[in-house]
């Protein structure tokens, strides 16, 4: 006789869990049926017993949990004798949904328009036909470090790009530590400027939302600003790209009168945009997607400068919590040279050290205890970095080998470079200008006379 799954051992040993015991049931099968019910039988046994009071009053106390405000967390994330709250682990179909956003174009860390759900303790995505979580697509708002609001470039029509990264997600190592777990990645979603399609928004909290529901940016910038405070996350502002900090000197088709606060490049053979931020440099909106901060940039610099073209490099502190000194460079190329005296100003502005004609381009960062402004510029800063005595140097080469050029093609000197009796350089005089070169001292002649 076949054996069965425990359902009621399933269901004690993982209350809470739908997701996990519907997992089970789909795995259960053959010799899988006796070890998943080992496995529930052995963390009923090691799970204290549940209380005996009434079903009414337990059904309050689950009310009061759910109904608990997001600062507090859940009963799993709440401090026990003033212990640490534990980490918040992903959302489930259970957890009350505050705010639904429905047709979200996303395109990481998967491309698909997905219904986007608040809750108390996470943002996550969903299908539209379904209830659960996209697997991966869960983010728990006290683990999200940066917030930013992008215009997503090359388009006729504005639209912003929202990228949230969670912790240990910014930087992608070009070569991961054997044995550690892959990075996060960020998720990154796209709004048009325009206002929602009436049922787009519903939830709990939908008539909150509603009232500032002008466009998508301004419902996105409320919604997102309310959830992380109240979800303990330490981003203050959603950052968004200011020509104030930034602009590019390349005139958008597209949008003339625009501002472009991007620039064009390539990472490796993939292409994408490199914005210049108050708080760091991003590039997007290609996987991996890179946010390296001022604080941990140890040095700029730039490589291949040609006529049109130039490649950035920077430095920049790798090093995790408790592991060695690791630093790695990250290099982005053929920007326009339009843009060089853009990212120049931004480099000095910063306080990022400019190591372009140093040796081996090895740098610290100064200015790290200088006096900011809000936007993070550097106030009083003297610090200027290298790359327009660098600019200067590779115009002055190109200019050198110009004139070597020259040197080595001289029309004028030809008849002397061969030496005396070169005929042929005779016969070419006598055929252009058909014996004008006695002419021409006559008429040097006669112009002396004159002079006397």
């Amino acid at each position: 006789m076949a054996l069965s799954l425990d359902e009621k051992s399933l269901q004690l040993a993982f209350e809470g869990r739908s997701d996990l015991r519907e997992a089970i049931k789909r795995a259960a099968v053959g010799p899988y049926v006796e070890l998943f019910n080992q496995i529930s039988l052995h963390i009923l046994s090691i799970t204290p017993p549940p209380p005996t009071e009434p079903a009414s009053k337990k059904r309050r106390l689950q009310e009061n949990l759910t109904t608990r405000p997001a600062s507090a967390g859940t009963d799993a994330q709440a401090p026990q004798n003033g212990s640490k709250p534990s980490v918040v682990g992903p959302a489930t179909s259970g957890d009350t949904v505050l705010l639904e956003i429905k047709e979200i174009s996303v395109s990481i860390p998967q491309r698909k328009k997905y219904t986007l759900c608040f809750t108390s303790t996470h943002l996550y995505a969903r299908l539209p036909d379904s209830q659960e979580p996209v697997p991966g697509i869960s983010y728990a708002w006290q683990d999200i470090e940066y917030a930013f609001c992008l215009s997503v470039p090359e388009k006729t029509q504005k639209q912003n790009n929202y990228v949230l990264f969670p912790k240990n997600s910014i930087i992608t190592p070009s070569k991961p530590i054997a044995g550690t777990p892959a990075p996060p990645e960020p998720i990154v979603f796209t709004v048009p400027e325009t206002a929602p399609k009436p049922g787009t928004i519903s939830g709990q909290e939908s008539a909150a939302a509603n009232a500032v529901s002008d466009d998508y940016k301004t419902l996105f910038d409320w919604a997102l600003s309310k959830y992380l405070k109240a979800g303990g996350s330490k981003v203050t502002k959603i950052v968004e790209a200011d020509p104030d900090v930034f602009a590019s000197e390349i005139r958008q088709a597209h949008r003339p009168k625009e501002k472009a606060v991007h620039i064009k490049g390539f990472r490796g053979s993939k292409d994408g945009y490199l914005f210049f931020l108050p708080n760091g440099i991003l590039w997007g909106f290609k996987k991996p997607m890179l946010f390296l901060p001022h604080e941990r940039i140890s040095a700029v610099s730039y490589t291949s400068v040609l006529q049109r073209t130039f490649n950035l490099n920077v430095e920049v502190d790798t090093s995790v919590p408790g592991g060695e000194e690791t630093q790695e460079e990250f290099e982005f190329a053929m920007l326009d040279q339009e843009d060089f005296g853009g990212i120049d100003e931004f480099v000095k502005r910063h306080g990022l050290h400019d190591k372009s004609m140093a040796e081996q381009r090895k740098a610290k960062r100064l200015n790290i205890n200088a006096m900011k402004d809000e936007n993070g510029v550097v106030v009083g800063s003297a610090e200027s970095g290298e790359l327009e005595k660098a600019a200067m140097e590779a115009e002055l080469a190109a200019m050198d080998e110009e004139e070597e050029d020259e040197e080595d093609y001289d029309p004028g000197s030809e008849g002397d470079s061969e030496g005396s009796g070169d005929s042929s350089s005779e016969e070419s005089g006598d055929e252009d200008g058909d014996g004008g070169g006695a002419d021409d001292e006559d008429d040097e002649d006669e112009e002396e006379q004159e002079g006397e």
